[in-house]
């Protein structure tokens, strides 16, 4: 400006469309840039979505971590860390102390011992003593870390112990934690368990990327820093290790990034070791039948070939640990004699056998495994899901294996119509009001269902009046409820007989062998195997059986008395019965059909005929059948009536509470 006249005010705001835009910064323009790249408006930020993964403890760390160079990733060693988060509400705390005591089960130790609990600045922690103060705690997390080089390590403890200390730096709090080591399976792995607390007693929250990427980055440093990173030589003995396997491995998933739309790969490598280890793959896949040439130098894989490769290594190492538990016991099948029980098949049918062994298919996920010698000469491997969700077996204990139904039920159906007749109210009067010929025992099994859904899935709602609230997509609540049971259970396992087999012949109560031998439809036997063991037990039992007058011999043939199986269930229970009199001080009163039954549900009481619930009274006692709902009232007053086909409890005052048959 040469003089005071040459400045023009202009009115309006800063920014007004009347002014000339300014010229905008060099990165403004390569932001804009990027943005309309990826789809967005130029000149405007594209939306951040919330995950979640970076509240909590260790956000920050778990970033950086997880950031890092891929090629110093290739050569770091290999360390595998699973994390789970579990809830200790309602029967968490239960499945708590279920799980360390796994954790703490015989031949976990290189030896062959027991495992041990072992904390920062103890090498022995008492499991209960631990626990204890965990009882009111929101969740825990539970972490396995499975270096690949574990076996290197002539004791994991420092290792677990320099890592946690790193984790309590990262997340900026001191840690309660116990953990074990575990030696039983081709990788050494720790166990380790961390309550959900901080050091001031407020819920330890962990962000989502310190617990998938920092916990095993932090691992990872420190087996580097104890054997260093992998070498050249040790790469290529991996990869070539791998050429031959029939499994899922680094080299099939780098060709199948590689592979495009029509799933063709070509042999062509980086240099001639690369070269030579896709080819031999190459031809092992076309082995199998997954691979197929094209040309000179193109492959074409096969479609799902990851998903046949993933389940073919299943069936591999589901093999091995059947020749595990059998080298166990000094005996090993024929490998023909091997199967895997799929309750999913069409033609699936009940297993009956003898448990073999019962373990962990996944640790992280806490899915069991039952390995069954069965009555068709076979060992059969059967998945049967969440540990909590089977009860203990035990060992040599002779069991049945069936495939669980899934869908909606008639009694959905039902629950569904009297609720639609009611403004969205289900109960047992507005049921019996509907259906007159209907009863009360009848309509309290659609009490339990809802109580089961309530329980497990919480996706219906009970009104303090007993009324339950049924919403208009209650069948589709009822799928899901099903198919997450299914995914937890997809198996039903019952113990037909807690006496091993060869105890059997002798033992005076109703056994298996007892109900086989008076059944219509007794089980086929196969004369191989298990099923030959059972036909040798049956002839003994037979010839017990006359002996005590319960049968007798007419044309060649066995015939028993009508009564077989209630004369021994007496006579078993009477036995029973008189050890609990001297032990309680009371004498025991026989329960018969028609009369009622009150006291206080005492404990379980295991007899080979059956579990059986023992009710104190007064003066006197008496012995029950079991039913699994009685579980929760152990210790409280129950009342119900004696029938012919069991018991109608009643638990509770109101008529809409929960109640069995």
């Amino acid at each position: 400006m040469s003089t005071e006249d040459d400045f023009e005010p202009r009115l309006g705001r800063i920014g007004d469309k009347g002014r000339k835009p300014r010229p905008r910064k060099f990165l403004s323009r390569v932001i804009a840039a990027a943005n309309l790249a990826r789809g967005g408006v130029p000149g405007r930020s594209r939306p951040s979505v919330f995950t979640g993964s970076r509240i909590g403890r260790g956000a920050g760390v778990g970033r950086v971590l997880s950031a890092r160079d891929r090629y110093a990733a290739f050569r770091r060693r290999r360390v595998i860390v699973k994390t789970r988060t579990v809830k200790l509400g309602g029967k968490g705390f239960e499945g708590a102390k279920a799980h360390l005591r796994y954790v703490e089960r015989d031949g976990t130790t290189r030896e062959g011992g027991r495992g041990q609990l072992y904390s920062a600045d103890s090498d022995a922690v008492d499991r209960g003593a631990w626990l204890e103060p965990a009882k009111d705690d929101r969740h825990q997390f539970r972490i396995i870390v499975s270096a690949e080089d574990g076996m290197e390590y002539d004791d994991l403890k420092p290792l677990t112990r320099r890592l946690m200390a790193r984790v309590e730096e990262d997340v900026g709090t001191k840690l309660d934690w116990v953990a074990v080591d575990h030696h039983n399976t081709g990788h050494p792995h720790t166990h380790i368990i961390v309550r959900g607390k901080d050091a001031r007693g407020r819920d330890l929250v962990i962000a989502r990327d310190y617990i998938s990427h920092g916990l095993r980055e932090r691992a990872c440093e420190l087996v580097d820093l104890d054997l260093g990173p992998r070498t050249d030589r040790a790469i290529e003995q991996r990869l070539r290790a791998e050429v031959e396997q029939e499994r899922l491995t680094s080299i099939d998933r780098a060709m199948l990034r590689e592979a495009d739309k029509d799933i063709l790969v070509s042999a062509k490598a980086r240099g001639p070791f690369d070269h030579d280890i896709r080819m031999g793959r190459l031809k092992t896949l076309e082995r199998l039948g997954l691979a197929t040439r094209q040309g000179a130098a193109h492959w074409r894989l096969a479609p799902g070939m990851s998903e046949t490769l993933r389940r073919m290594g299943e069936r591999a190492d589901i093999v091995r640990t059947m020749q595990r538990a059998y080298a166990a016991r000094g005996t090993a099948p024929a490998p023909v004699d091997h199967a895997i029980y799929d309750p999913a098949a069409a033609d699936a049918r009940p297993l009956i056998g003898r448990l073999v062994e019962r373990g962990l298919s996944d640790e992280h996920a806490d899915r069991h495994y039952v390995i069954v010698e069965a009555i068709d000469g076979r060992t059969h491997y059967a998945e049967i899901g969440k540990g909590g969700a089977v009860g203990p077996i035990p060992k040599d204990a002779i069991v049945e294996i069936r495939p669980r139904g899934s869908g909606v039920r008639s009694a959905d159906r039902t629950i569904t119509e009297v609720a639609a007749a009611n403004g969205g109210r289900y109960s047992v009067d507005a049921h019996l009001k509907q259906d007159p010929a209907a009863s009360e025992r009848f309509a309290q099994t659609h009490v339990r269902r809802l109580e089961a859904m309530r329980r497990v899935a919480g996706n219906v709602e009970r009104e303090p009046g007993g009324t339950w609230i049924i919403t208009p997509e209650h069948l589709a609540k009822v799928e899901a409820f099903e198919a997450r049971q299914l995914r937890d259970q997809p198996v039903s396992v019952e113990i037909l007989s807690a006496v091993p087999l060869d105890k059997l012949p002798g033992t005076e109560a109703a056994t298996w062998l007892d109900r086989e031998l008076v059944a219509d439809n007794p089980v086929p036997l196969r004369d191989a195997g298990f099923g030959q063991e059972v036909r040798v037990a049956q002839a003994m039992r037979r010839q017990w059986l006359v002996a005590e007058q319960l049968a007798g011999e007419q044309d060649g043939q066995t015939v028993y008395r009508r009564d077989l199986l209630a004369a021994l269930q007496r006579r078993e229970l009477f036995r029973v019965a008189r050890q609990l009199s001297g032990e309680i001080g009371k004498h025991f009163v026989e329960a018969k059909p028609g009369e009622p039954i009150e006291g206080r549900l005492v404990r379980t009481v295991e007899m080979v005929s059956g579990r059986h619930a023992l009710v104190e009274r007064s003066r006197d006692f008496t012995l029950v059948p079991w039913r699994p709902v009685m579980e929760r009232h152990i210790g409280k007053n129950v009342s119900g009536i004696m029938r012919e086909g069991g018991i109608s409890w009643t638990f509770g005052r109101q008529r809409g509470g929960p109640s069995i048959s």
